[in-house]
């Protein structure tokens, strides 16, 4: 039987021309359909069209039509219209075939419910009001985005977090919203603020008892002016075979409330797990639900008392601004909205339950256990109406995202026999990507004795200017540990300071020279010299690099890691190792594998940046790094141009958002995160466009060299590690490209990462040490993160202290201060100063070592691959305490079982016995004293991690608050 022709506007005929186009036609053979399905669309009988490439081979290509009739198809396989389609495509294309199929079925997908995104953000105190105001324009510029319903703006009790609690018909509807690029300019007012903090929540809509009621507007009030209508989220836990009690249970508690003067209207919404629901509810002042609560029928007694009673969070929120709804516009006419009709307010959207009058005595009293086929049937739901099809005379094309080389992860068998046998040393450890964090991190784990192995899909190094080129200042303390910070000097060009510009006036000069703090100052390093650098320093380890060796899949077991390499030839090998890191970028394999995604807030949504090599011939401080920056009035940010030095005379990167003509001839659609695909390279009329857009007037740009411009989503994933894997660098986390933040926080992650895996890999990890990757560094890229979005998109210069910034951007000040891995001890004397636990170690200069001629450094003594553990002696310590303390530092070593060195720092009049197992060091000039807060201290300790981070500090030495740390780090 066949359907009936066109019912409900669905496809009866369905026609299939498979075509293989020419080589080097695939561009002409897409332009040329485009024009001839926008005549067949107008044909009687067509419903769709749809253009399709095959994955595997591009040549070939998919054209689907889809018609109300057997006739109509024949008709036009009579007109004009046909003959001139096949005129269009005969010359460029090899073969066809042809195939008419007869419509017999057509399932439709079921229809998400309705979701509630919360977008949270904070501001600044004081900015409440410029906030406000930049939340009214965005949403007036979003109402006509489809599948959009609703929203308010909410403010939490302290007044400085916003939640934009928006309605949209489905969570789909609103990622297409997000992914399109001219959303970025719709959100432009509040870019500055949803770049940094930003978290997003979507709650699926289960209830709304209070369909009928409408939303009317509620214009901000702007500023701290108070209103006293709230929003009360309460969420409780839920166990998933509760849910149909839950949803009842509600449905009781929403009736008790419905007549309760002051209640406005509720919704109950769930979170993607089904483990949390929330009723969030409207009430007219706070003090009105406070009041109704308090009686326990209603609440702690009432129908939902059994899971209010395993505890309940919370939140009451201002509601200060609900904009007209779309649908309530059009109908005042507004006009007509695109996309699917909007519904009225007052009515429930599809798929949402309607609460009946429930029977309180089935949802009331204690719980019981029932077998789970005998639980209370759900509240009866709206049967959704149908949904129509696409309508008829629109050209479709599926356009499939670029292929970036890289298959997804799959399985592999984990069996011992599968493993292919490989000459030497079985790796311990598999990194896969040779960029800056995978030789970062397998030059940390050869430093130490462990047999790693590294494979990079690249089949040789980058050669030519590439992403990064900013080398921060803890990256050069990395660099001296690792041996490669005087090459790095050689080859780079120092950065001397920074010059900002906003809206064409100078805002602010900051210059870098003379900061005592910094062993290194900012140095300007082409990405391809840093990889350069970093093969020398891991060939000289013995180490080298596989290239042309794809990861295509993996699996992990209690005892190890086996993965599947696809070498050149495209031979595939079966290996093992006991972990595997995953430093394989944008479009991480690995990452892929483990099914990690990618969190954000503005961050995630994708733009197009341009980058360009060339000679600027202003009269700017040389040797600065310079930005203009361009905010409208209203708060938005339309502009970006920033220009980094590099070794020459007058020669700049330059980066900066890719212009809107070349946004629009782009397009939009749905991106991976990451660095999804590069397009054509900009002209030097491009970058010079760029520059008089936003440059000092008269700036002229010469000397192209490299250009590139490419689509980005930024954003961190949300593990850096399951089992035995690992993610990191820009498998893990993803900046703009500007600033270099993504590969020196990379090699951060690698630098963290290194000594602890090879403490794992060697036995020597105590069982939680591994854990502290994540802890430590997730927190420190997502901060990383947030403040390179904020310096691509604000005024950069946000900090009062010009100084701290700098420190700050340059990672100096970052720190692992939350870390289950570090502490201090809790009863001892306050520390007046110092670096705390978490913090990065400082160097200091002026120690003397007995038979050493010129002065030492304090990394003379903690550079190297272990852990040193610093004790401090005042003048007036005993020498038995001096004994005990060579006796301490015997223990910690065996503790450690070897994995630490230990010294003393020794006041320069302190008496010294003859120490035999305590090495000492003079601190004549005090300044280790001053540097470490140890004024006034008799004893005390430090102990400064291989990271060059202090694990745990002492004042004076705890010997067992001192063994109880080592124990949380080093295997007993």
């Amino acid at each position: 039987m066949t359907a009936a022709p066109g019912a409900g506007g669905r496809a009866a005929v369905r026609t299939l021309l498979r075509v293989r186009a020419r080589e080097g036609c695939e561009a002409q053979f897409e332009a040329a359909w485009r024009t001839a399905a926008a005549e067949i669309s107008r044909v009687p009988g067509n419903l769709r069209q749809e253009l399709m490439r095959d994955e595997g081979d591009p040549r070939w290509f998919a054209v689907v039509s889809d018609w109300t009739d057997r006739a109509s198809v024949d008709a036009f396989g009579r007109s004009a219209a046909r003959e001139r389609l096949d005129e269009a495509l005969r010359d460029l294309r090899e073969d066809a075939s042809r195939s008419t199929f007869t419509v017999l079925a057509t399932v439709e997908a079921e229809r998400s419910r309705p979701v509630r995104i919360d977008f949270s953000t904070s501001v600044k105190p004081g900015e409440q009001e410029a906030f406000e105001r930049a939340y009214t324009t965005v949403a007036q510029r979003i109402g006509d985005a489809r599948g959009y319903v609703r929203e308010e703006l909410l403010r939490d009790a302290g007044g400085l977090r916003y939640h934009i609690f928006a309605e949209w018909e489905s969570e789909d509807d609103f990622v297409q919203w997000v992914e399109d690029p001219s959303h970025m300019a719709a959100g432009a007012p509040l870019a500055r603020w949803h770049s940094v903090e930003f978290r997003r929540e979507v709650l699926e809509i289960r209830q709304r008892p209070d369909a009928d009621a409408d939303f009317p507007p509620l214009p901000s009030p702007g500023g701290d002016v108070e209103v006293e209508r709230v929003r009360i989220d309460t969420a409780v836990a839920v166990e998933p075979w509760e849910a149909d009690a839950f949803e009842l249970a509600y449905a009781a508690a929403a009736q008790l409330a419905r007549s309760v003067p002051g209640h406005a209207r509720e919704e109950l919404l769930r979170e993607p797990d089904g483990r949390r629901y929330h009723v969030v509810a409207e009430w007219d002042s706070e003090q009105r639900f406070t009041d109704w609560a308090a009686e326990p029928a209603n609440w702690a007694a009432g129908p939902l008392g059994r899971w209010l009673a395993r505890g309940e969070d919370r939140r009451v929120f201002a509601l200060r601004a609900r904009p007209v709804p779309p649908s309530a516009a059009a109908g005042a006419g507004a006009g007509t909205l695109p996309g699917p009709a909007h519904q009225p307010a007052a009515v429930v959207p599809e798929g949402v339950p309607v609460t009946p009058e429930p029977d309180l005595e089935a949802v009331a009293g204690q719980p019981v256990s029932v077998p789970e086929e005998e639980l209370v049937e759900p509240a009866a739901v709206i049967e959704p109406v149908p949904v129509g099809t696409v309508p008829s005379a629109t050209v479709q094309e599926f356009v499939e995202k670029p292929d970036d080389g890289h298959r997804p992860a799959v399985p592999v068998p984990s069996s011992p026999a599968d493993v292919s046998v490989r000459p030497g040393r079985a790796p311990d450890v598999l990194v896969v990507g040779a960029g800056p964090a995978g030789m970062t991190h397998a030059i940390e784990l050869a430093r130490r004795g462990v047999a790693v192995r590294v494979v990079d899909k690249r089949p040789q190094m980058s050669t030519q200017a590439d992403k990064a080129i900013g080398i921060h200042c803890r990256t050069m303390e990395i660099w001296e540990e690792q041996g490669i910070v005087k090459e790095a000097m050689d080859a780079g060009i120092w950065l001397y300071g920074q010059t900002v510009f906003v809206n064409g006036r100078q805002t602010h000069q900051v210059d870098w020279a003379g900061l005592d703090e910094l062993p290194y100052a900012h140095l300007g390093l082409p990405q391809y010299e840093t990889e350069r650098l970093l093969l020398g320093r891991l060939t000289s380890l013995g180490v080298d690099v596989e290239r042309g060796v794809e990861l295509v899949g993996f699996s992990q077991d209690d005892d190890g890691v086996t993965a599947q390499l696809r070498s050149a030839s495209g031979e595939v090998e079966t290996t093992r190792a006991q972990y595997l890191v995953g430093c394989d970028g944008a479009h991480s394999v690995v990452r892929s594998g483990l099914g990690l995604s990618f969190e954000g807030g503005l961050s995630m949504f994708p733009q197009l940046f341009m980058l360009g090599d060339v000679d600027v011939d202003w009269d700017l401080p040389a040797g600065h790094l310079v930005r203009f920056v361009r905010i409208e009035d209203d708060g938005a940010f339309t502009g970006m141009l920033v220009c980094v030095p590099l070794k020459g005379r007058n020669r700049y990167r330059v980066a900066t958002l890719a212009p809107e003509e070349l946004q629009r001839s782009i397009g939009s659609g749905v991106v991976s995160a990451g660095f999804w695909k590069e397009y054509q390279p900009p002209t030097l009329a491009d970058i010079q466009a760029a520059i008089d857009d936003l440059g000092p007037p008269g700036t002229t740009a010469s000397n192209l060299r490299w250009s590139s411009i490419f689509r980005i989503k930024h954003g961190i994933v949300d593990a850096y590690r399951r089992g035995r894997v690992f993610v990191a660098g820009d498998a893990a986390h993803l900046h703009p490209p500007a600033g270099g933040q993504g590969m020196n926080t990379g090699i951060q992650d690698a630098w963290n990462l290194g000594w602890k895996l090879a403490l794992a890999v060697r036995g020597l990890a105590a069982p939680g040490l591994l854990d502290s990757y994540e802890a430590e560094r997730r927190p420190a890229g997502k901060m990383i993160v947030d403040r390179a979005v904020a310096i691509a998109f604000t005024d950069e210069m946000d900090m009062e202290d010009e100084k701290a910034q700098f420190l700050l951007e340059m990672q100096m000040t970052m720190n692992y201060a939350g870390s289950p891995l570090v502490g201090e001890a809790a009863d001892g004397e306050a520390f007046p100063g110092g670096p705390e636990p978490g913090h990065r170690a400082p160097d200091v200069h002026g120690l003397r070592r007995f038979g050493v001629a010129h002065g030492l450094r304090l990394f003379d003594l903690t550079r190297g691959p272990r852990a040193t553990l610093l004790f401090s002696a005042d003048a007036g310590v005993g020498e038995e305490e001096l004994l005990d303390l060579e006796k301490l530092a015997g223990t910690v070593r065996e503790r450690a079982r070897g994995e630490v060195d230990v010294y003393l720092v020794a006041s320069p009049s302190l008496s010294l016995p003859l120490l035999v197992d305590l090495p000492v060091v003079r601190d004549v000039d005090g300044g280790f004293r001053a540097a470490y807060g140890l004024t006034g201290a008799r004893t005390a300790a430090y102990l400064v991690r291989p990271d060059g981070h202090v694990g745990f500090r002492s004042r004076p030495v705890s010997e067992t608050e001192l063994c109880d740390h080592l124990a949380g780090v080093y295997a007993s």
